[in-house]
């Protein structure tokens, strides 16, 4: 008798809980097409871009960088999706999940339709499994512990249900359990998770790698056999047959590989290339498009890091003078063409006219900066003219991985020699540079970070991540009222009141001085051969010229008449120099202009 109320007890109990529990997608939720995708795209062909310099793995966790993200996210799906119509989770591998009233339980039902590309399906043991691999300390995938750290290890329920349990509250929860890459068990399980680098045999997206040659390319070859293929969200998605990603250790190599005809599409990250370099046959027959385009992508931000782990630059004097020793009008105006706009925040896209940022630049000041010193205790010895102190002179060790960055570095340098402090220039490849700064090897480099729509500053700057190995902490930040408004954000659901403590945070380390912020621009400067059809957005609402390889198609026409115009010397009908999203984008469901 004891046992049955036990029973009902507990089933009670069971029955509560999910009563309690939010069910998603909602009874009324239908899947809609991709706003951006145009209904006339077509399949087939290959198109070739420009990504980088060739990467030391393209294994998204333990190489924490945009390349690797950006081959692994054409190779292996999350739970969820994002609608980007209205930002909203939609179904993926999953396709129910649920929700506690407490907002600490999450629970997903897998698809039963996904399956690898092996034909295995896609079950509960394999996100379990992912998630302990990234979880474990004896993997090195640094920064991608930091959210999950939060939930303990998931529950299988069955095959195809498995539960999250969060320890603390958090507006990113579901978020971090819904979109982290699943893995497959049975292809990885019994191998060494830190050599998983180029052989990613097993996949679920819609994509999976064809012929890799270091330093040369990578081939992305389209599934057919793609289990999510008929799906309404992905029509006019993925059109291309093969994606080749063409690797450059400097920009200048792929731009004129571009110019060639060996790469099709060219993101252009270079004021003088933008402005002096697109003249020519090409670019006035419009054999080559040029276009600016100005969509909602969140702007990130640049500048030399500061290892703050280590002398000198463990003084906030010391950063603050470098910081005041950087000409960035004169670079702009000489070296760039006036095209940027100077930092003067980390979350530069938090501001505006109505709420204008208060942080005062770090104008160039030689006096300034020479104070900044004195008051540290360096002084200049007069048989050198070098800053000393305690006997040892002021040299840093500038950590450099492009050649395009010699001519800034080339003013710099001198700058900082005429008040004392010697620059020793250190170039390395991608992959030495990306080792010394997992391992906090450097004194100052030259580092870019993008930006995300939902801002989370804890992976940059807690204090718990400042010795995270692979982390995004690279200047090995700490500061005490920062991590006390990092931990009050968490449980804050409102983006508004979240975005106020951010910018509270970014008054904070701007004061503290970890880098020497730089320049950025506000739109993507983008140069294609005219050979492909575009959406009428060109590219996505939030997103940069990676975007092309999902939403552009091979027109044959239009390479038939490239190919034509080519050979008899004629131009081409132009297209816009300037595309701005708001002004073309109308979503098909809605049938208006999407504001």
């Amino acid at each position: 008798m004891k046992t049955c109320f036990r029973v009902l007890l507990a089933l009670f109990f069971l029955a509560s809980t999910a009563f309690c529990d939010q069910t998603f997608p909602k009874p009324d939720w239908k899947e809609l097409p991709d706003p951006v995708a145009s209904p006339y795209a077509e399949q087939g062909g290959e198109v070739c871009v420009y990504i980088g310099p060739s990467p030391k793995s393209l294994n998204y966790y333990l190489e924490n960088s945009s390349i690797a993200s950006h081959v692994f996210s054409g190779l292996y799906e999350s739970l969820l999706s994002m609608s980007s119509r209205n930002l909203e989770y939609e179904p993926h591998l999953a396709s129910k999940w649920a929700i506690s009233d407490d907002k600490k339980t999450f629970t997903f039902w897998i698809d039963k339709r996904a399956k690898w590309s092996d034909g295995k399906p896609v079950t509960a043991q394999d996100v379990k499994w992912t998630f302990d691999a990234i979880m474990d300390p004896a993997n090195k995938t640094g920064v991608h512990k930091v959210s999950l750290s939060r939930f303990e290890s998931p529950e299988v329920l069955d095959d195809h249900a498995i539960r999250f349990t969060a320890k603390e509250v958090h507006w990113k929860n579901l978020l971090a359990v819904s979109g982290f890459s699943i893995l497959p068990k049975h292809a990885y399980e019994n191998l060494d998770f830190n050599k998983i680098n180029f052989e990613l045999p097993v996949v679920s997206g819609p994509y999976e790698i064809g012929e890799l040659t270091e330093n040369v390319s990578l081939t992305l070859k389209r599934r057919r056999d793609w289990w999510n293929n008929g799906a309404v969200s992905v029509q006019g998605v993925n059109n291309f047959d093969t994606i080749r990603l063409r690797f450059y250790a400097e920009s200048e190599n792929a731009f004129e590989a571009f110019k060639k005809g060996l790469i099709d599409i060219i993101g252009v990250n270079t004021a003088r290339t933008w402005v002096k370099e697109t003249e020519g046959e090409q670019f006035i027959n419009n054999w080559i498009i040029k276009q600016k385009i100005q969509n909602y992508r969140p702007i990130g931000f640049q500048g030399f890091a500061m290892n703050m782990r280590r002398p000198p630059f463990d003084d906030v004097n010391v950063r603050k003078a470098m910081a005041h020793l950087i000409d960035r009008e004169k670079m702009n105006s000489t070296l760039m063409y006036n095209q940027y706009f100077l930092h003067k925040s980390y979350f530069e896209d938090l501001y505006s006219p109505e709420n204008p940022c208060p942080n005062q630049p770090y104008d160039f000041n030689k006096d300034k900066a020479r104070k900044l010193l004195a008051d540290s205790g360096w002084k200049v010895n007069p048989k050198t003219g070098f800053l000393e102190k305690n006997g040892k002179p002021l040299v840093v060790k500038f950590l450099t991985r492009d050649s395009t960055a010699e001519r800034f570095l080339a003013i710099y340098e001198q700058d900082l020699k005429d008040v004392g402090i010697q620059m020793v220039i250190d170039k390395k490849d991608w992959a030495a540079w990306m080792k010394d700064m997992d391992d906090f090897n450097y004194e100052i480099t030259w580092a870019a970070w993008g930006a995300t729509l939902f801002k989370d500053p804890e992976g940059m700057w807690a204090s718990s991540e400042a010795d995270r190995a692979s982390g995004n902490n690279i200047t090995g930040f700490k500061n005490t009222k920062v991590d006390e408004l990092i931990e009050k954000q968490k449980s804050i659901f409102s983006v508004e009141e979240r975005h106020e403590i951010c910018r509270r945070i970014d008054q904070l380390v701007y004061e503290q001085c970890p880098y020497v912020l730089l320049w950025n621009i506000d739109y993507t400067r983008l140069l294609y051969w005219n050979k492909f059809g575009t959406p009428d957005t060109v590219l996505s609402k939030y997103g940069d010229d990676s975007t092309a390889e999902s939403y552009w198609w091979l027109d044959p026409y239009s390479a038939a008449d490239l190919k034509d115009a080519m050979e008899q010397k004629l131009p081409l009908p132009p297209k816009p120099l300037s595309v701005v999203f708001d002004e073309v984008f109308v979503d098909p469901v809605m049938d208006k202009p999407k504001n």
